[in-house]
């Protein structure tokens, strides 16, 4: 059980580890919802209904096949009001290549993102798996603020089912703490019922739904 909650909520000592990586906001009173993986049909639909139903925003790090794939989802993200973020054009874990071909990947995936929304910025970038050496966090700090979380979610594990995942959320997040949660077909059948209870939990509670 410990191991299991080092992954939902990793320990404060690799926020020292890694300072120059973003992993909990300082709003008070706000909760930041982040989707990792997609855009994908249907899926990313439901999520945006969902987040609609409770006024909220969220920023959705995509990956950048996905993007040019289907960019009219993205679009419909970012029209209503959430914000696109980078996660590599591949979905590549950054201990497994070198630096130039993992900037690379960035690089990719920011193209992507720019064809759909030519004159805006891409700020934010996750590293998938959250794996990603020192050098790669000095090159890429440069160009972006390096996100991970507070809360795993777990949504993407077969193994749960979707009051573990709730339960993983609600145990754990707290003001500013940064969520992930994922917009895929592996997470789906785990993420349709766990985020609408997350989304009235934290409403309830007079919680914020914030971009980061």
């Amino acid at each position: 059980m410990k191991l299991f909650k080092t992954l939902v909520k990793p320990p404060v000592w690799m926020r020292f580890l890694f300072p120059n990586v973003t992993w909990k906001k300082s709003n008070s009173n706000s909760i930041y919802l982040t989707f990792d993986d997609g855009p994908t049909p249907e899926i990313t639909d439901f999520v945006l209904q969902e987040l609609e139903n409770y006024n909220a925003k969220a920023t959705f790090f995509c990956i950048g096949k996905n993007v040019l794939e289907h960019p009219e989802i993205c679009a419909k993200v970012a029209a209503h009001g959430h914000t696109l973020a980078n996660h590599t054009m591949n979905h590549i874990k950054g201990w497994k290549v070198s630096t130039e071909i993992y900037l690379q990947e960035i690089e990719d995936c920011n193209e992507a993102l720019q064809k759909v929304f030519p004159n805006k910025k891409v700020n934010f970038f996750r590293p998938p798996y959250g794996k990603i050496s020192p050098s790669q966090i000095q090159k890429v700090s440069g160009e972006y603020e390096i996100v991970l979380w507070s809360v795993l979610s777990c949504d993407y594990d077969e193994s749960l089912n979707s009051n573990d995942v709730v339960e993983n959320v609600i145990q754990y997040a707290q003001s500013g703490s940064i969520i992930v949660f994922h917009d895929t077909t592996k997470a789906f059948p785990r993420l349709k019922a766990a985020l609408p209870k997350v989304l009235a939990h934290f409403s309830e509670k007079g919680f914020q739904f914030s971009t980061l």
